[in-house]
């Protein structure tokens, strides 16, 4: 199934969705993040986020809920359930995109080519996240002593799979350049 997948994102996938990619990633970055960042903030004081975090614990998880107050654990609970499921869609179409692009040169039965699904890895940490997040916020004061110990976990898996995504384009610019300027030389 996970073949399938990859393959058919391989088929599917051209220039043209690079260039729609990187319009949608490029605008999310230049507007809809400062946006809503600033609107964080004003909820919830401020304070530090599980979702920009990349170490931290269910203490911390606590320490964050305690620190918004009613209002701001509202407000971030609504912010996991509208715009934190439209962002990761946003960087998953990116790097799916991209990966696909670059790695799609490689033989089809390399095993290599299922690096496009890479980031759904980070995607589905991300879900994990949010709602682990949210279920302690919504909780609070009562303590979610599973989901607190684990929602730490998923967000530092989501940004070493977010991390990898974007790393695993280099070795694919560069496998791009060195099979292009191979096929020129003959």
């Amino acid at each position: 199934m996970l073949g399938r997948l990859s393959s058919g994102l391989y088929r599917y996938v051209n220039w043209k969705w690079v260039v729609v990619a990187t319009i949608v990633f490029g605008c999310f970055i230049a507007f809809v993040l400062p946006w809503q960042a600033e609107k964080s903030k004003e909820a919830t004081g401020g304070g530090e986020s599980p979702d920009s975090s990349f170490l931290y614990s269910a203490d911390d998880l606590y320490r964050m809920a305690e620190h918004y107050g009613e209002s701001g654990r509202s407000a971030y609970i609504q912010a996991r359930f509208t715009f934190d499921m439209i962002w990761p869609l946003v960087y998953l179409f990116l790097l799916v995109v991209l990966i696909s692009m670059l790695y799609r040169i490689l033989p089809v039965t390399s095993r290599w080519r299922c690096i496009n699904l890479l980031p759904f890895m980070g995607w589905g940490m991300d879900m994990l996240e949010n709602l682990g997040a949210s279920l302690v916020m919504f909780r609070y004061p009562e303590r979610t002593l599973v989901i607190a110990e684990l929602t730490p976990v998923f967000t530092l898996l989501k940004w070493c799979m977010i991390y990898a995504s974007f790393a695993v384009l280099v070795p694919g610019m560069v496998i791009m350049v060195v099979h292009y300027l191979r096929k020129r030389k003959v």
